[in-house]
């Protein structure tokens, strides 16, 4: 235990006390105003400009898919890939950089703050700005022939859960790395698989059917057929079978990324 570890006090606040995660969330949104332009650049335009090559480069090739205009279908599945690059890869470099660099989780512990209260904080942030982000997409694409809809008021609250369990995921990731080269493992053999098999950009169903089994298992497929679902027309228990498998990918790498990061900082 190093030398900010033992100078806190034997006693804290307790598990997830509102003043702890209050006063990590404020350093965030101010922290936020300072970067938020290029923040909020980097994490809508690229899923943007996926929506416009394809929705509108296969679109002019492909009529429909799966029942909808293609445009439709591209710009309700690109939510998930907003949501990814929004949550997953901030929390993994970010967390990365404020612990090994910056040594901003090293001060924060300091306070009356412990892991938990702090990787819940940190992840819930990045999950509300995902939630913001992950709309991106959509609303572009209803300059372009998506219909709006009373469904889509849910589509944030579908981002912001989803967004959740990869900030969790991007977090624990960089709990367990040495260095920025390990990210490269991480998304060439996880995220990019995931991504193109969570069925944005074609159905699923044209895959083998072992591939199918494994992609009901992906979290950004689930998230994809929950906004089409709030799009399009909710489909009863299936749709709460997908929340429920979401809900249930945030809490497991949850407890993960706490685990990493006081096996980290800590331990």
């Amino acid at each position: 235990m190093n030398g900010t570890q033992a100078a806190r006090p034997a006693t804290t606040l307790g598990r997830l006390e509102r003043p702890a995660l209050t006063g990590v969330l404020v350093r965030e949104i101010v922290n936020f105003s300072s970067y938020w332009r290029s923040a909020s650049f980097s994490s809508t335009v690229e899923p943007t400009i996926y929506l416009l090559a394809f929705g509108l480069g296969f679109g002019a090739l492909v009529d429909q898919v799966d029942g909808y205009e293609y445009v439709e279908f591209i710009g309700t599945g690109i939510v998930a890939t907003a949501v990814l690059f929004s949550s997953a890869f901030p929390a993994m470099f970010g967390t990365f950089v404020k612990y090994q660099f910056q040594r901003t989780y090293d001060a924060i512990l300091a306070a009356p703050v412990d892991t938990e209260e702090l990787v819940t904080a940190e992840a819930l942030w990045i999950s509300m700005r995902a939630g913001v982000f992950g709309c991106v997409p959509m609303i572009v694409a209803i300059f372009f022939g998506l219909d709006p809809s009373w469904g889509m008021l849910a589509v944030p609250g579908i981002a912001f859960v989803s967004g959740f369990g990869w900030a969790c995921f991007g977090i624990s990731i960089a709990g367990f790395a040495n260095s920025f080269e390990n990210f490269s493992y991480v998304v060439s053999a996880v995220l990019t698989p995931l991504f193109l098999v969570a069925g944005t950009f074609f159905p699923i169903d044209t895959l083998p059917e072992w591939a199918q089994v494994l992609a009901n298992f992906n979290p950004l497929y689930q998230c994809v057929e929950l906004v089409r679902s709030a799009v399009f027309g909710w489909e009863g228990w299936i749709d709460l079978a997908r929340l429920g498998g979401l809900l249930a990918f945030g809490l497991v790498v949850w407890r993960i990324a706490i685990h990493a990061m006081t096996r980290k900082l800590v331990n």
